[in-house]
């Protein structure tokens, strides 16, 4: 059983998140507080396994809460739940360098939090499964000559934490995860996945260049894109840009844009994976993949929370592989060892 203690000022969202876990046979609410001062005695003497932690509260709010709770003897996994605005992206980054496990969004209309039900269970349940790898530095700083484009959206960021946290590190590729966030959010989701995945994970930059082992994480606010790089010694590879052109399916990043863009400079050597996700962005990249003689790898329905953006690639007939969450590390893996 998961022992829960929610930490929030909103009397309603202690309500509703207490109504929502309960309702999960392997998951008790055990208490809530208001703030860290009500936490924290809570902390000593309940000792949850998990805690979820509002960012903004009075008396004492979570960024305090956090280093409180590094000084006290016992220390639960900490989910932060923080809300869609700048202050809130700054915060919750803050909080994860402070010791938080994760993070995640609350709506700001209050009245649909009723509706991430099935994602904060689940992020919950993989906070206590998952463990930090032994971190893989990558040999040396070689162009990737194999690619692999992930893409996702809404359920998108618990897939992410099942399929990094089991790759294993040092892969001959470079990985580009392009997940609809919010602008300021994606520096946390990269701080997050660095942690569980045994290659290095960042936020993408200008100028980076693609190196195998290697993992990037597109910025919020920009589309990533990829452009051909020759280095010194004459090695063929991808480089990243940012830009800041129009949306794209109402979105900045755009799965469709890194996708095609890397169909243009990997083609053969480009696997792209889709992942749960609402809307039409994915389709169009995917096919781009599968027409530059590329690979196209996408999750089963059963998986996702929302099924909409490897619908739209469904459509358009162009997937190679339709694959359990719980295999999808592993395919990834056999179709790199094909290439070396």
């Amino acid at each position: 059983m998961l022992r829960v203690l929610i930490v929030d000022d909103s009397v309603f969202i202690r309500t509703v998140l207490s109504d929502l876990l309960n309702r999960d046979p392997e998951i008790e609410v055990i208490g809530t507080a208001c703030n860290g001062v009500e936490a924290l005695p809570m902390i000593e003497e309940l000792k949850p396994d998990i805690l979820t932690l509002d960012m903004q509260m009075p008396q004492m709010d979570g960024i305090e809460t956090l280093k409180q709770i590094s000084h006290q003897s016992y220390r639960p996994k900490i989910l932060v739940l923080s809300t869609l605005t700048s202050r809130d992206a700054d915060l919750t980054y803050t909080a994860l360098r402070l010791g938080a496990d994760d993070f995640m969004l609350k709506p700001r209309n209050i009245s649909k939090v009723r509706g991430i039900e099935n994602e904060l269970t689940t992020k919950l349940k993989q906070i206590i499964s998952i463990s930090e790898p032994q971190k893989c530095t990558p040999k040396s700083d070689i162009p990737a000559e194999n690619l692999i484009v992930i893409g996702s959206s809404a359920g998108g960021p618990s897939m992410l934490d099942q399929i990094l946290s089991n790759l294993k590190g040092d892969q001959n590729a470079a990985f580009i995860i392009t997940q609809h966030m919010p602008e300021g959010f994606t520096a946390a989701l990269a701080e997050r996945l660095n942690r569980i995945c045994p290659m290095p994970v960042k936020e993408t930059e200008s100028g980076d260049i693609l190196n195998n082992g290697n993992v990037y994480l597109s910025k919020g606010g920009y589309h990533t894109v990829i452009s051909r790089h020759i280095d010194e010694y004459g090695h063929q590879g991808g480089q990243i840009t940012l830009t800041k052109s129009a949306p794209v399916h109402a979105v900045r990043p755009a799965v469709d844009i890194t996708f095609s863009s890397a169909a243009k400079v990997f083609g053969k050597n480009c696997l792209s994976v889709i992942l749960s996700g609402m809307g039409n962005d994915a389709g169009e990249g995917a096919l781009a993949i599968k027409k530059a003689g590329g690979s196209t790898f996408a999750v089963r329905e059963e998986d996702c929370l929302v099924y909409g953006m490897v619908r739209s690639a469904l459509k358009r007939d162009c997937i190679d592989k339709v694959i359990p969450l719980n295999r999808i590390h592993r395919e990834i893996m056999q179709y790199i060892a094909k290439k070396e």
